[in-house]
């Protein structure tokens, strides 16, 4: 599997990225996870914006979906026509939500350049990829999820507190996306992570790699900090902050 960071800013988009949005990519498919504000533009740099086969959105907070607005517009008004409509894998009243942030009549809404199908915790496929997904501990409802293909795991935390389904979810993934927003302080226990607590989920879930994402960017030196603090976390894999552009082969 290929992972490639598209956006990777917390809350809204920073000067050095985007909000979040994620490429899994095996066997010529392609699966976005979320396209949150100002990620279209960077999309378009790193990969084919008629190339995407299949979307999973994590939550419908707009640090997440919003470009989803845009990127309908992308589908539904090609110079040539309509693109196929590719399904979009989503909580409970996504399409309803993305209509609404669009503009749309909740009928047909988007659903002439998307299948919606709603997310709930299992497992399924999407592609050539073996799905898990689990809830979150977030304000709305919202999903991790671990990715699988041909031996080879990827787990990413969408929003979260601290959760234990999370530890679940990432067990000895070789690659753990997980989100680290607080940088130096802890917040509300049901809002999202620190550092140091992404790196305590890693280590309790016996991941190979963890990267630091969802990084707020309210101060130039956040994201160094949350890094060092994931770092004393006791986690003894490799620590990354995700970028824009990095791509991990897994």
């Amino acid at each position: 599997m290929r992972v490639t960071v598209i956006g990777c800013s917390g809350s809204f988009p920073g000067p050095e990225s985007a909000a979040s949005c994620y490429l899994v990519e095996a066997e010529g498919f392609t699966l976005m996870i979320d396209l949150g504000s100002g990620a279209l533009g960077p999309l378009k740099r790193h990969h084919g914006l008629y190339d995407i086969d299949a979307v999973f959105v994590s939550h419908l907070h707009y640090d997440h979906c919003l470009d989803m607005c845009g990127y309908w517009v992308v589908r539904r008004y090609h110079p040539d026509g309509a693109l196929p409509k590719i399904p979009v894998f989503g909580p409970s009243g996504t399409a309803q939500q993305l209509a609404r942030a669009c503009g749309l009549d909740p009928e047909p809404g988007m659903q002439e350049a998307f299948e919606f199908q709603t997310l709930c915790p299992g497992s399924f496929d999407i592609g050539p990829f073996a799905v898990t997904t689990a809830r979150m501990n977030h304000p709305v409802e919202t999903f991790g999820v671990r990715v699988e293909h041909d031996g080879s795991s990827f787990a990413y935390s969408s929003d979260t507190g601290e959760c234990d389904t999370l530890v679940r979810l990432a067990d000895q993934a070789d690659l753990f996306l997980c989100e680290a927003s607080w940088a130096g302080q802890s917040m509300s226990p049901d809002l999202h992570l620190t550092g140091r607590q992404a790196g305590e989920h890693a280590a309790r879930a016996g991941a190979a790699s963890l990267v630091l994402t969802h990084l707020i960017p309210w101060d130039d030196d956040g994201p160094e900090r949350t890094f060092a603090e994931a770092k004393d976390s006791g986690f003894s894999g490799s620590i990354a902050l995700a970028r824009e552009g990095d791509v991990y082969e897994i």
